[in-house]
């Protein structure tokens, strides 16, 4: 088992110079991160709160995919993801389309989308979706994802609660593959049975004690044993720390941790820099070609 490591770069607290993207991701990828993530929230409103943090309505937030796509252009190697993608709030054949394309300009970097269901109410009701119903929506969007996806020029169908359609083919298709992992991000049991069931990782949010998290790792995994998968095959992603140790990660890895996602403390991108470069030399990634591993062994140094 190998731990990898991600970076996340939020525009809300950094800002949305493009310069400054593109220096941080140049950055990221040339200090050996595997991945960089990007949030969304697609509109903000007064009184907007996930628990109990209250979110400025004037926070810059961009449309992380369109963001990707910029920094893709700018960058070689370094994958591209969301934590997390609002998914209900997209049409799942348009966002077939979007994602797709990113994936073939980047040459297949398209491969950390992580879907979450939203938390605010009003975010729901401003795109016209029932926020009850954002789950079931989701899991349906998976399913209609995956299937534009594989289906040929013969076309495929769908009918379902929310969405229906008849022999539509989807093209261009990823880079290389039949289709794009979907991890599943959240922080309640329903977000782990939906990664078991229709997922390729889990990600958790980071504020959950160490016994709900062991619960809803269990849930995925029994999710995926009910429906016939791998459960060993689930990737798992958790936050990190930016100041995190070797042993920190370690004990992370022997939990069934496969890849860590940390982001910046400081503002200043001269600041960030140093904490980047820092946390690369801590763990070798500065020494190999590809994003440096922890194995579960405890060894720290670059995939063989």
């Amino acid at each position: 088992m190998t731990v990898r490591f991600g970076i996340s770069y939020n525009t809300a607290h950094f800002g949305t110079d493009p310069d400054r993207i593109v220096d941080f991701a140049r950055h990221a990828e040339g200090c050996g991160f595997e991945s960089l993530y990007l949030p969304e929230h697609i509109v903000l409103y007064q009184g907007a709160k996930v628990g109990h943090f209250e979110l400025p309505p004037a926070l810059p937030y961009v449309d992380p995919l369109d963001c990707l796509s910029f920094v893709a252009a700018a960058t070689r190697r370094i994958l591209l993801g969301t934590a997390v993608l609002l998914l209900p709030y997209h049409h799942p054949v348009i966002l077939a389309k979007r994602l797709a394309t990113v994936d073939v300009l980047s040459k297949g970097r398209m491969r950390l989308l992580t879907v979450g269901i939203g938390a605010l109410p009003g975010e729901a009701a401003a795109v016209g979706i029932d926020f009850g119903a954002r789950g079931r929506r989701a899991d349906e969007a998976i399913d209609v994802l995956r299937l534009l996806w594989g289906g040929g020029e013969e076309g495929v169908s769908f009918a379902g609660e929310f969405f229906a359609f008849d022999g539509l083919s989807s093209f261009p298709k990823p880079h290389g593959v039949t289709h794009l992992p979907i991890h599943v991000g959240g922080s309640s049991r329903a977000a782990a049975r939906r990664a078991g069931l229709r997922g390729d990782g889990y990600f958790p949010g980071g504020a959950l004690d160490a016994k709900e998290r062991a619960a809803q790792l269990a849930t995925a995994r029994a999710a995926a044993a009910e429906a016939g998968r791998e459960p060993a095959a689930l990737e798992y992603t958790r936050w990190g720390a930016i100041d995190m140790t070797v042993e920190d990660a370690e004990t992370m890895a022997a939990l069934g941790v496969t890849r860590i996602v940390v982001s910046p403390a400081a503002a200043e991108p001269e600041a960030q820099r140093d904490e980047l470069s820092a946390f690369a030399d801590r763990f070798g990634l500065l020494t190999a070609a590809a994003p440096d591993v922890i194995r579960a062994t405890g060894h720290v140094g670059s995939p063989a």
